[in-house]
């Protein structure tokens, strides 16, 4: 016969409380220091379909801990010196991030910071046994946007064979679809990314709580990644097959309802399903065993110091930002548009007007460049006099192409003379579609370049050390035309030009 116990209720010794309320109050301290982090975290959490699973993690978090409140009241907290190396690292995390305009970077940075707050005042004794919910927090952090474009391809080549399989004619190009009389995009939103992120969430905590074989846990973590990708793409040949059968409207109705209410919990029930068998950790098992944890290391410290120097320690990176990130470029009152040899200025075209969106710049110019043979390349230029949250080089939504814009990436092309390049399209003023290339260039930090991350260090080195705190942005665009070849007449305009870095440098001056 077996006799179930409940577990006894834990009762905290007086040292947790009095540690407890130090970590609050430094944990409160250091929300207040990143509050505008805070704000920004809290809003994508609530308006981002892409990350809305981020509003879970914290209440999952506590619910971690509250499980382990048993264990964790036969261990005596104390405060450790050297977690403030924790807290240090959270702040430089947070330092290159706002350096360098990553917002990821800052986010990372404050957890780290309110991780190491715990490891400083509770201890490491107390930290080890809170290890999985102090990790699982990294996924209150929004991240994963890099994931959009590889999925969106990987969707539209799952989607072409089940197209195919069903006698649908189906063409691809990039990431438009066209099926039978419809065209189709799968733009970010149908890419999946923000189902893998969210099932990557699940997947972790579900590894944790429900195996103890790390040979399993592998196993369901990459089940758990593999299945939504197959999925979505399943999905999006269900909505162009449906589109078929009975009219895009209601088709595409239908897969927003389902993707959005029903897609995600079936098939996190089917993974659920398909592991059930292999669970090899009981729900109510402890999490961890007190006797277990190695001994707590010396290193002990004042509670009262360790609170004030874990504060001390993340301040002095704000402080450092504001001392060397607030210079800017002197620039002056009007820029003008270069002169290119062989080439002359035209009306910008109006079959399809397209500029890149620079909101935030201080100053922005486009001009349409025209050459002996007829071919026209447009020329848009973007100067800051510094970069800061809110008015960045590179962000999300600015750039070649706006959130929600009409006009739609096809493909990403061969750089031209290393400037990144890409196609889009868009429906013209006469109701066809009409295509253009763009090539980009940035100067960020005194450097011209067209890779993103080469433009965030330039911006990090700058913002950090010193440097050129300007910043530009360089388009050069040609629409498609019958007989001629976009990407090489922006070639040739782009040779016409001259040296990028004496260009862009011009227009600060």
């Amino acid at each position: 016969m077996t006799i179930a116990l409940r577990r006894p209720a834990a009762t905290f010794p007086a040292a947790w409380r009095t540690h407890l309320a130090a970590l609050a109050l430094a944990a409160l301290a250091i929300l207040l220091l990143f509050r505008r982090d805070v704000a920004d975290l809290a809003t994508l959490w609530w308006t981002s379909t892409t990350y809305g699973h981020c509003l879970f993690i914290l209440p999952v978090v506590a619910w971690l801990v509250w499980t382990r409140r048993g264990e964790l009241a036969l261990l005596t907290p104390a405060a450790w010196w050297p977690g403030l190396a924790l807290v240090a690292a959270g702040g430089a995390g947070w330092l290159v991030g706002e350096a360098a305009g990553v917002a990821a970077a800052r986010h990372f940075g404050l957890v780290i910071a309110l991780q190491g707050a715990v490891v400083t005042i509770l201890g490491p004794h107390v930290a080890r046994a809170l290890l999985f919910p102090l990790a699982f927090a990294f996924f209150a952090v929004p991240f994963g946007e890099w994931l959009e474009p590889p999925l969106q391809d990987v969707t539209a080549a799952l989607v072409m064979p089940l197209l195919h399989l069903m006698g649908v004619p189906a063409a691809v190009d990039g990431v438009l679809i066209h099926a039978g009389p419809y065209y189709f995009e799968v733009a970010e939103a149908c890419s999946g990314s923000k189902f893998v992120l969210s099932m990557l969430a699940f997947a972790v905590l579900v590894a944790n709580t429900c195996f103890r074989s790390w040979r399993r846990r592998a196993v369901f973590l990459g089940v758990s990644l593999i299945v939504p990708v197959l999925a979505n793409g399943v999905r999006a040949f269900g909505t162009i097959y449906a589109a078929q059968l009975v009219g895009l409207e209601a088709a595409t109705g239908f897969d927003h309802i389902v993707y959005g209410w029903l897609f995600f919990a079936l098939v996190m029930a089917a993974v659920m399903a398909g592991g059930w068998r292999w669970f090899d950790r009981a729900p109510d098992d402890s999490a961890f065993d007190p006797d277990a944890l190695p001994a707590p290391k010396r290193h002990r410290a004042t509670l009262g110091a360790m609170t004030m120097l874990a504060v001390a320690t993340v301040a002095l990176f704000p402080a450092w930002s504001a001392a060397i990130g607030g210079r800017e470029q002197p620039l002056p009152a009007q820029i003008h548009l270069p002169d290119v040899p062989g080439w002359t200025r035209s009306p910008l075209s109006t079959r399809a007007p397209w500029e890149p969106f620079y909101p935030t710049a201080d100053h922005r110019l486009i001009g349409r460049y025209v050459d002996r043979q007829g071919q026209a390349v447009d020329l848009a230029i973007a100067v800051f006099a510094n970069q800061h949250e809110g008015k960045e080089l590179i962000s999300y939504g600015t750039g070649v192409l706006r959130e929600a814009d009409r006009w739609v990436r096809v493909a990403d092309l061969r750089a031209i003379d290393g400037g990144a390049a890409t196609r889009i399209t868009a429906t013209g003023t006469s109701g066809m579609p009409v295509e253009r290339v763009v090539a980009t260039w940035y100067r960020a930090g005194g450097i011209v370049t067209a890779r993103p991350a080469f433009v965030k260090l330039a911006t990090l080195k700058a913002r950090l050390l010193g440097g050129e705190p300007g910043a530009v942005a360089l388009h050069l665009s040609a629409e498609k035309q019958p007989g001629r070849d976009s990407a090489a007449a922006i070639a040739r305009f782009r040779a016409a030009l001259g040296p990028l870095d004496q260009v862009t440098a011009k227009a600060m001056r």
